[in-house]
């Protein structure tokens, strides 16, 4: 049987930054959405990487006494280092200075140039320095750009504008492509105005640090001509025509203030190459700090390891996925911190699990006991955990991850009800079977959505399903074998106390 394949990008990330909760947001999405599809049996490729060109890049490497990439070389590690705390299984991580992606990049650039969708001409205009592009009037005198000024140089034009009408077919024939729906409509209005060409290079004058455009030595070019190019670069395009065609096309996540360079330039640059577009391109919202946005320069940025610390990497991985409407924007505060872990984590997840294997401690000496001649409640739990698997993998295959959470969540809340209304310790004076089918059931309840969160909380839900001796026992109901000795354990989530002062 032919696998489904599965192939998964986030942004590359800029070398110069310092990691915040949007990098780490975005490949924990794609992260989660990896293991799932690993989970279903699918082929997966996850990938993620760095972008270490651009004038901002070569002037830090100045102050610090550097050349470029001993700089890029540096700071690089903050990233794939983070990724490796934080439990991220990418298949591969791309720094668009290694020579397997130059080398494509200019392929690239030489294949369109010769296409006769390169050209050269002199612009002048008002260019961002801050920014590193230019910028309409009207964006200069909305006083968001910062160290303005004007410019007048030849550089190098990708002819963007020739693909605007295909692209708009394209998009209206393929609803899936652009997602959530308010972003694609939000690119359909964008391409009403004329589109026009992109500016893909910089002269080495003003920018030496770059990829060196193959049919002038004399420029570089500038960055969605080198950057965006890593989706197929890493998959083997034009290196590995066998590994590209298995992967391409795929799925892009992207955060919504990079949309247009994706939806745009992106598949514009595909149609010059006369390759697929992608399969999707999902544009997820901001982490705010009130109503504001989180920003270096408003100094309300979250740092991930500060919460990894105080608080276990998987906690941070549920809060996460769990208060994001993917496509809203969501706002973190450590009380909002606070209060989910509290109550999905330690009150309701743990304290399932504290309460089901001391009480199969207590009166079956730590043993799975059997389920016989199931109650109507028992049966309810039953078939709500029976439709579980079925009810998050549409969620999930929909990239409505924080409901799919919640529906896991469901479940657990169910049963910590159904053990208040079935009392097992109070049964278990009187008739043992009866609590040993209790605890059955509301520990294979437990083992399904460990099962299932196990995308979610790599860690934390494996301890679960270890302590339950049943790390392999599959998505559907009825995993859990009677007779399975229970590990002795220490609290999962231990509940996080706050100074009412």
């Amino acid at each position: 049987m032919t696998k489904n394949k599965f192939y998964v990008s986030t942004p590359i990330y800029y070398v110069n930054d310092a990691p915040h909760i949007g990098h780490a947001y975005t490949t924990i999405l794609a992260d989660v959405l990896s293991r799932f599809h690993r989970a279903l049996g699918d082929d997966v490729f996850f990938l993620t990487g760095l972008d270490e060109h651009g004038q901002k890049v070569q002037q830090a490497a100045q102050a610090r006494g550097l050349t470029p990439q001993a700089h890029c070389d540096d700071l690089a590690p903050r990233f794939s280092n983070l990724w490796t705390t934080l439990e991220i299984s990418n298949d591969d991580f791309i720094r668009t200075t290694e020579v397997r992606h130059t080398r494509i990049v200019q392929d690239i650039l030489q294949k369109v140039y010769d296409k006769g969708d390169i050209y050269q001409k002199e612009y002048e205009g008002l260019y961002s320095v801050a920014e590193e592009r230019f910028i309409t009037e009207k964006e200069a005198e909305s006083g968001a750009f910062r160290e303005v000024k004007s410019i007048k140089e030849k550089n190098y034009f990708f002819k963007m504008g020739k693909y605007q009408q295909r692209l708009i077919d394209y998009i209206e024939s393929h609803p899936g492509l652009i997602q959530p729906e308010h972003r694609k409509n939000e690119m359909l209005g964008f391409l009403r105005q004329p589109l026009g060409d992109l500016c893909i290079s910089r002269p080495k004058s003003r920018l030496a640090w770059g990829i060196e455009i193959p049919f002038d030595r004399d420029y570089v070019t500038y960055v969605w001509f080198d950057a965006l190019i890593n989706y197929i670069s890493a998959i083997g395009y034009g290196s590995d025509e066998a590994k590209f065609s298995r992967w391409w096309p795929g799925v892009h996540l992207i955060g919504k203030d990079i949309l247009t360079t994706h939806s745009i330039y992106w598949t514009t640059m595909l149609f010059a190459l006369e390759l697929p577009l992608p399969e999707t391109i999902f544009a997820h919202g901001w982490w705010l700090m009130g109503e504001s946005k989180m920003s270096k320069s408003l100094g309300n940025v979250v740092r991930p390891l500060d919460l990894i610390e105080q608080h276990g990497v998987d906690a941070v991985r549920y809060y996460l996925m769990a208060e994001m409407v993917l496509g809203n924007d969501a706002n973190f505060t450590p009380e909002n911190f606070i209060k989910r872990y509290n109550s999905d984590l330690a009150n309701d997840f743990g304290n399932l699990l504290n309460r089901v294997s001391g009480l199969i401690g207590k009166y079956f000496d730590g043993i799975v006991p059997p389920a016989h001649d199931l109650s109507e409640a028992d049966q309810a739990i039953m078939s709500q955990g029976a439709a579980l698997y079925g009810k998050v993998r549409a969620l999930l295959l929909d990239y409505k991850v924080d409901a799919a959470i919640n529906e896991i969540m469901n479940l657990i809340r169910a049963v910590n009800k159904y053990m208040e209304m079935q009392a097992p310790w109070k049964l278990a004076k009187t008739d043992l079977v009866a609590a040993g089918r209790v605890l059955y059931v509301a520990t294979e309840a437990l083992r399904l959505s460990a099962a299932l969160l196990r995308a979610v909380m790599p860690e934390k839900a494996a301890r679960v399903l270890q302590i339950l001796g049943a790390e392999d026992a599959g998505l559907s109901w009825g995993g859990l074998r009677a007779g399975t000795k229970l590990e002795a354990h220490s609290p999962l989530f231990p509940r996080i106390e706050v100074d009412k002062k």
